[in-house]
């Protein structure tokens, strides 16, 4: 078997090398329709399998579209050219307790955890992978720190991804990071005074306060509703404060779920830019939502909004890889900051990633990884809808859902409660900037584990 498999990979090597050379040469044009894979098959004598595997290669490096039902096309996307270069702790404890728990992992049923499982991410693709560790090319690796910018051909890999999104990056407009907590500590420490007024979401991302404390900024929330911002809630604020900085997640919200509308997206872009404050999109979750979803940073093509991605979240936690991309000016000063603070991110990490991309293997994990993220979200809605919780809909399945107690129940009370069985619960309490507002009891329900019978039945008794 191993040598039938390695013969596989080798003859889908050799198509995805003849066909590359095609398309470089011009034989086909953008958009063209390429054989279907029976046809390939045939053309090059090999298995359906293997033309398949060497298609799916060709899609992985950006070369082919793939189209359901219609099947692959010349991709049409183009990168801009580069252009010539410019002359030249203690409030914030408390926040971390969820994060503690998620690394030391205490609790058998996990409905509060932040990340999906590792059988979804580190069990598929990448296991398989490790066990070979084999890179697409090989290449002589230098040993040393690396660019402080991150691997060269990942950045222009993601470029071409993010063209794909409709948001366009010059060459020098895409910084690697440690993922998107350290990306948006660089924008923190960056743009970030003490005193200085920024508007996130309400509910929001937890570790993104933690680190405003640590910044001592006035954090002022924005009411998040089923298609984003609200616009209202917004606008009345900005009548009120002036916002240095607007962070927000898009699509998939963290904690909410919810994904922003184009109506929604609009609106905020023009706030912003009659008001003049930053926008900071954290997109965690890009690679499992579809790319013509409302992106802000597509509508601003990076004028005012910093985009934030990761791999960490769809590819594993282990793997501490992301990015910030934006208007040179502002990506430059961050790369000197990161250079200043941790010198460079791991190379060794952005080849691997750049390898798994290269090779098939990440594209092949992501369509495991959505079909399992489609299937938990739709059982956890029912199941939690069934015990007598209203959950927050969203119309793309992500990671998360946020359900509102009704009635008088204490938050901590309830987490005491789950803990004495083991049951580890995320209260909404944390992922409000102002914990002390007030509001229902809630709870942040990761997908993964919403439908654990000791998770429902505990609810269940807590609802009755």
């Amino acid at each position: 078997m191993p040598r039938t498999s390695n013969a596989r990979v080798t003859r889908a090597g050799r198509i995805v090398q003849h066909v590359s050379g095609l398309l470089s040469a011009g034989a086909y044009k953008p958009g063209e329709r390429l054989p279907s894979v029976r046809q390939a098959a045939r053309e090059h004598g090999v298995s359906k399998n293997t033309m398949a595997d060497a298609y799916d290669q060709l899609v992985a490096q950006g070369l082919l579209e793939a189209r359901a039902g219609s099947g692959y096309y010349v991709a049409q996307f183009q990168l801009p050219r580069a252009v010539p270069p410019a002359p030249h702790v203690a409030a914030a404890v408390d926040v971390v307790s969820l994060l503690r728990e998620q690394l030391d992992q205490h609790y058998e049923v996990r409905p509060g955890d932040g990340r999906p499982p590792a059988f979804w991410t580190e069990g598929s693709e990448l296991k398989r992978y490790f066990s070979g560790f084999k890179t697409a090319e090989p290449e002589a690796v230098d040993f040393g720190y690396g660019s402080s910018w991150g691997y060269a051909p990942l950045r222009e890999r993601l470029r071409m991804w993010l063209l794909e999104r409709s948001i366009s990056v010059q060459p020098d407009g895409l910084l690697l990071t440690h993922g998107v907590n350290h990306g948006l500590d660089l924008i923190i420490r960056h743009l970030i005074e003490p005193g200085d007024t920024v508007f996130v979401d309400d509910p929001g991302y937890y570790p993104l306060f933690g680190k405003l404390t640590l910044a001592k900024a006035r954090m002022i929330g924005i009411r998040r509703g089923p298609d984003g911002p609200d616009l209202e809630d917004l606008a009345a604020r900005l009548a009120v404060h002036r916002p240095k900085v607007f962070f927000t997640q898009s699509l998939a919200h963290n904690p909410t779920g919810s994904t922003l509308s184009p109506a929604v997206a609009f609106g905020l872009m023009q706030l912003a830019e009659r008001w003049g404050f930053l926008i900071v999109e954290n997109d965690a979750l890009a690679d499992i939502v579809p790319t013509t979803l409302p992106r802000l940073a597509a509508l601003d093509q990076l004028n005012r909004v910093l985009y934030v991605g990761t791999f960490s979240k769809t590819l594993s936690a282990s793997l501490r890889c992301g990015f910030v991309a934006g208007h040179p000016s502002l990506v430059g000063a961050l790369a000197n900051l990161k250079m200043l603070t941790t010198v460079a991110t791991s190379d060794y990490v952005e080849r691997f990633v750049f390898n798994l991309i290269q090779g098939g293997q990440y594209l092949r994990h992501l369509r495991r990884l959505k079909a399992r993220v489609e299937e938990a979200h739709k059982a956890s809605c029912a199941g939690l809808e069934a015990v007598g919780l209203k959950v927050r809909q969203s119309v793309t399945p992500g990671f998360y859902l946020w359900t509102e107690f009704s009635g008088e129940i204490d938050e901590l009370e309830l987490c005491r409660k789950a803990a004495e069985r083991s049951i580890f619960l995320a209260p909404g309490s944390l992922f409000r900037p102002d914990r002390a507002s007030g509001g229902r009891a809630a709870i942040r329900v990761n997908v993964a584990y919403g439908t654990n019978p000791a998770f429902l039945d505990f609810l269940s008794e807590q609802v009755r």
